[in-house]
Formats: C-alpha cells, sequence, structure tokens
C-alpha cells in the first residue's frame, strides 16, 4: 500500500492561489536522504513529512527541493488541515507539531487554521553589497534575524517593481530576503514578498515564517498585535498575523487540491 501524499494550497480558501504544498503522512519516521529525494522530486516550495509521536502530538519535517528546512509556515498549516481532512484528530483538538524550531500548535477557529508560532524578530542589519545589487531598490531599512535579512523599501509599488537578479542573491549568506512596505489597500496593514534562491525557491508564493518576523516589525510601526498582511507574488495570499510574547499567531486557510499516494516505500531512519 502507498503512502498518503496531498497537495495543499496554504494561506488561501482558493485552489491555485496561496502557497502549495505536499504533505506526506508517514507510519514511522524516514530516513532524510529518501525525504530530500521526494522533495526534489515533487518540487513545490516545502514537502511536509508528518509521524505520530510517541510522547506528544506530531513529529514535523519540512524540506524544500534542495535543502531541510528549519521552520515552515505553510507547510505546518498544509498538513494541520490534512490531518483535520483525514479524521487523524478531533475538529476541536489543538495539534501539537515537534519540530527543529521546538513545539508548534495549530488550531481551528471558525474557516480559519491558527498556527502558534515563535516570534523571529529581526535587528538593524548593515546590508551586504550583494543584497543591495541583487535587490536592485534603495533601502528604506534593513535588518536581520537567525533566518533571513528583512528590506523595507518606500511604498507598495516599489515593492511589486522589484525584480531581482537571483543569481547574485543566491550567494548572499541567508536562507531569504523579506522585502516588505506599508499597505496601499486599506484591507491590509503590510505587504510583502519573499526571495530565497539559496534554498532552492526563487520567490516563494505566501511565507508563513516570514510572518514571524513582519508580525513583529509591524506590530512596533503600526502600534497594533492584531495585522493583516498580503504576500505580493504571483500567487498572493493573506496572512493575519497577533503577537503574543514571544510567540506569534499566525492565520490562514487551506484547501486540498489532490490526493493520491506515494508508489515508493519509504527508507527507513538511521
Amino acid at each position: 500500500m502507498g503512502v498518503p501524499l496531498l497537495h495543499v494550497d496554504a494561506f488561501t480558501a482558493v485552489p491555485f492561489a496561496g502557497n502549495a504544498a505536499a504533505v506526506c503522512v508517514l507510519a514511522a519516521a524516514a530516513d532524510e536522504r529518501w525525504m530530500q529525494r521526494v522533495a526534489s522530486e515533487l518540487n513545490l516550495g516545502a514537502t511536509a513529512f508528518v509521524t505520530p509521536d510517541a510522547t506528544a502530538g506530531f513529529r514535523l519535517r519540512w524540506f524544500s527541493p534542495t535543502v531541510e528546512l528549519a521552520l515552515c509556515g505553510h507547510g505546518t498549516l498544509a498538513t494541520a488541515h490534512v490531518l483535520w481532512e483525514r479524521k487523524a484528530a478531533a475538529k476541536e483538538a489543538t495539534l501539537e507539531f515537534q519540530t527543529k524550531s521546538g513545539p508548534l500548535r495549530a488550531r481551528r477557529r471558525g474557516a480559519w487554521i491558527e498556527l502558534d508560532f515563535p516570534l523571529e524578530p529581526e535587528a538593524p542589519a548593515e546590508p551586504p553589497p550583494d543584497l543591495v545589487r541583487a535587490l536592485g531598490v534603495t533601502p528604506k531599512y534593513v535588518g536581520r534575524n537567525r533566518l533571513d535579512y528583512l528590506v523595507e523599501v518606500d511604498d507598495e509599488a516599489t515593492l511589486r517593481r522589484t525584480r531581482p537578479d537571483f543569481a547574485r542573491l543566491r550567494v548572499v549568506p541567508t536562507r531569504g530576503v523579506i522585502v516588505t512596505s506599508a499597505a496601499a489597500d486599506p484591507d491590509y496593514d503590510f505587504v510583502s514578498r519573499f526571495f530565497a534562491p539559496a534554498v532552492g525557491i526563487d520567490e516563494d508564493a505566501v511565507t508563513g515564517s516570514a510572518h514571524c518576523c513582519l508580525a513583529g516589525f509591524w506590530r512596533a510601526r503600526l502600534g497594533r498585535d492584531g495585522l493583516r498582511g498580503y504576500q505580493a507574488s504571483a500567487r498572493g495570499g493573506v496572512v493575519q498575523t497577533e503577537v503574543d510574547g514571544d510567540r506569534v499567531r499566525l492565520g490562514g486557510q487551506a484547501v486540498t487540491v489532490l490526493r493520491g499516494e506515494l508508489a515508493t516505500p519509504p527508507a527507513s531512519a538511521v
């Protein structure tokens, strides 16, 4: 019997928008080289591998087409959606995931899913020359956290016009680069884009982990805990954020677009 494999669009309520993730439901831990090969084969921004955890909830790992990811919002959102859809957990249950970034939680809020993630604050940083040249913009502010650089630009029009030099951006020593500005549309508080060629993703469609940084950044500027962000990629997606101490709640929706099974059996963990 094959391994359940689902294709989910996360941070959207309609198919073919938001950020696509694959969710592979495993009975036991698999070899990480096998997981990386599966993720490379599927070639999505993230492939999530979820297994039952003997002590608490589930164990969750995420892989891009080229590397394992330390933190992944849309892969977690997609996984929670799949577990509830497959009735692996009661709809009213809070899901707990053991991950490389510590315990993460998910719960349902009506039609939305709320993720409990670590806040990833940035601090002012001197940008490396290749970063500014690769983006082709004049930064209003540059910061950095443990994962990414954050670059604020003057306005949404500048953000949407940005056409990075991905070959140059690939050599910048960082997972990715968040570009952000205040939103022109009053329905949103801020907009962003996320570029991560170093991990095999030139532009990510909707990046939950980037909002772990954006939530605190815009809270400090706008003076509100609860905010609504729009990631202005070609597919686009909405992320609601609410800072709570050193944690952030990320709100999003998800929709399954394909259900199938992986015919190749998993290699056991070594």
